[in-house]
């Protein structure tokens, strides 16, 4: 009789385990799903072609800087310097290129590729500076991106010194305010640096590496990965993707100024964690990101369409926040319980 009981619960054990296993990418999808049935009914504007193609280019942006952010935080780590760095590195490029005489910056004009390439040098040497805090000195992420993020804005407020500038290479213009047919190119471009992404995380061997080194570091270095170098990586990736949005928002907002990219901090995490991708390390990707992306996405546009009171709007994102970080903490409470529950035999 004990024998039978028992054997009747074990499907019903595998199917709870299996449901808690899965809840961290079944709320955001959930959540989104909800999102957009709700705004839907409140706003006969909201569901068409022309405001999907809007809440594309409102997250193209955010979803640049989000896939190296998903590389940083499947390391359990954490990147908070990565607005910062954005911003920095859209205001170099714009630094480097020719600008109306009415703009009252002492600036270096170059050619335009010569531009882009000393910005992207410039991410890396973010990203570099910050791996070499955290694998060579050892000083813990958070407060390393904490002191990139200040030397960021630093580097913004000496380049611009408060003044505004409009002008980017030609190449960058294009990326970030024209279009191909009616699809803009900001939205190509972050859709290809999703895509390869999730290609580096999903299809490769450091891919697997990132993975392993969030999941569990210790058990990594035994394997004999060495855990350091894959941290310096994915902080240089974090920074590239930064400085690669910072260019292209520069364009597509049509200018350069300093705290311009200040709401990106905040949207990049929440994309991330919203999603699904554990804070903890070792779990997610890029597809859950594309879900947070979508969840903010919706969110903030459904908000606009409704009209709702912008203080009350940044609650609502706070709250929508927390629930996730929520999500986020139990899921992992059931994944370490089931991990250490022995099996019934």
């Amino acid at each position: 009789m004990t024998s039978s009981a028992t054997g009747a619960a074990a499907p019903s054990r595998a199917r709870g385990d299996w449901l808690r296993s899965r809840l961290r990418n079944i709320a955001p999808f959930a959540t989104l799903i909800v999102l957009v049935a709700l705004f839907s009914v409140l706003s006969p504007s909201f569901p068409t072609l022309d405001n999907l193609a809007n809440i594309l280019q409102q997250i193209s942006v955010t979803g640049i800087i989000a896939v190296g952010l998903t590389f940083v935080i499947l390391c359990a780590e954490i990147d908070l310097s990565v607005a910062s760095v954005g911003n920095a590195v859209g205001i170099v490029v714009a630094f480097f290129t020719l600008q109306d005489s009415s703009v009252n910056i002492a600036n270096i004009p170059l050619p335009g590729i010569v531009a882009i390439v000393i910005a992207l040098a410039a991410s890396v040497l973010f990203g570099l500076a910050t791996a070499f805090g955290m694998t060579v000195i050892g000083i813990p992420s958070f407060i390393m991106t904490l002191a990139m993020l200040q030397i960021g804005a630093g580097v913004c407020a000496m380049l611009v010194r408060g003044q505004i500038a409009y002008n980017v290479p030609p190449l960058i213009a294009t990326l970030g305010n024209g279009s191909i047919g009616p699809v803009p190119w900001i939205v190509i471009v972050a859709a290809l640096v999703l895509l390869a992404g999730h290609v580096v995380l999903t299809y490769t061997r450091f891919g697997r590496y990132v993975y392993m080194t969030g999941g569990n570091r210790e058990a990594a270095e035994f394997s004999g990965i060495n855990t350091r170098a894959i941290i310096a990586a994915v902080m240089v990736i974090s920074a590239v993707c930064s400085g690669l949005a910072g260019m292209l928002g520069v364009a597509h907002f049509g200018s350069a100024q300093q705290d311009e990219f200040d709401t990106y901090l905040l949207d990049s995490i929440s994309a991330v964690v919203v999603g699904g991708t554990s804070l903890f390390g070792g779990q997610g990707g890029i597809g859950n990101t594309i879900v947070g992306l979508f969840v903010l996405g919706v969110l903030n546009n459904g908000l606009d369409h409704i009209r709702i009171d912008s203080f009350l709007k940044i609650l609502i994102r706070g709250v929508i926040l927390l629930l996730a970080l929520i999500v986020n903490v139990y899921a992992q409470r059931m994944r370490t319980r089931a991990a250490t529950t022995p099996t019934a035999v």
